[in-house]
């Protein structure tokens, strides 16, 4: 399956447009948390991705602008693959590979029990 392209402020405008039956030009900037959600599931279902938003981070979204950089995000984070689960620092912090090296270590660093030269 192809991804499709991340969506730019003319595309959100377009997915507000279909809410309420009115044109893009007729969307305001504001958004209100029934648009807000409502765009999410249009979103989500356009581009067959799901998003993981946490209470705070739906909260900060307010406007076009601010709902155009989270799923741009969402969208390069979920990369060419097929559908799935994103997650983007615009969604919150991802959790860390367990098995990858902590990047903070100093570099003699070796894990617990590991065996010395």
């Amino acid at each position: 399956m192809t991804r499709l392209a991340p969506p730019d402020r003319t595309d959100v405008l377009a997915m507000l447009a279909t809410f309420a039956d009115r044109s893009p030009g007729a969307v305001q900037d504001t958004l209100g948390s029934l648009e807000l959600t409502w765009l999410i599931a249009e979103f989500e279902q356009r581009f067959d991705i799901e998003l993981e938003l946490s209470d705070e981070r739906f909260e900060t979204i307010r406007t076009v602008d601010d709902a155009t950089e989270v799923l741009r995000a969402a969208v390069l984070a979920a990369g060419p693959a097929g559908p799935g689960r994103a997650h983007s620092e615009a969604a919150g912090p991802k959790a860390s590979d367990p098995g990858a090296p902590d990047p903070a270590a100093p570099a003699d660093a070796r894990p617990a029990g590991a065996a010395r030269p």
